[in-house]
């Protein structure tokens, strides 16, 4: 929980209780205010939820590339010479391909 949640939720509840002594008081001013502010911290926080929901998708990406990073090195470490044929064959092709319309 990061620091946006918890601001958020405190301004919220201090909405509520905003919202609840102009009730008990009849002052509509401080209800709406109170309102206004529960609106405000429940923003707040759906941002904060949003960051955290960012920071985990961007920790499993890093963790996937990690992954494949590991995978290919120890592809490589494994099988030196298909490796360089695969290389060779994807750089051959490339080159074909790209030089298509300079006949």
């Amino acid at each position: 929980m990061n620091e946006d949640r918890l601001s958020g939720t405190a301004k919220s509840v201090g909405g509520q209780l905003e919202e609840g002594v102009g009730r008990a008081t009849g002052d509509v001013k401080t209800q709406l205010q109170g309102k206004a502010r529960q609106f405000e911290g429940t923003l707040q926080d759906v941002y904060g939820q949003a960051k955290d929901t960012a920071a985990e998708a961007a920790e499993a990406i890093r963790d996937a590339g990690n992954e494949a990073g590991d995978f290919l090195r120890t592809a490589i470490e494994e099988r030196p010479y298909t490796t360089a044929a695969i290389a060779l064959g994807i750089g051959f092709l490339i080159g074909r391909f790209g030089r298509r319309g300079d006949y």
